[in-house]
């Protein structure tokens, strides 16, 4: 995975806030990004693209 400037910015706000949105274009990197993250703390990850997560 390529490394992202924005990995440590994103776990100082995780462990501030209840909540996180990743948001951006298209095939940057968001689900991956997350789910790396989701690997090494307690997460919920939701894709608000999938009904059963609606």
């Amino acid at each position: 995975m390529i490394s992202r400037r924005i990995s440590s910015e994103l776990n100082e706000l995780l462990d501030t806030r209840p909540a996180v949105a990743l948001i951006g274009p298209r095939q940057v990197g968001k689900t991956t990004l997350a789910l790396s993250i989701a690997d090494h703390r307690p997460s919920i990850y939701l894709d608000l693209e999938s009904d059963a997560d609606r």
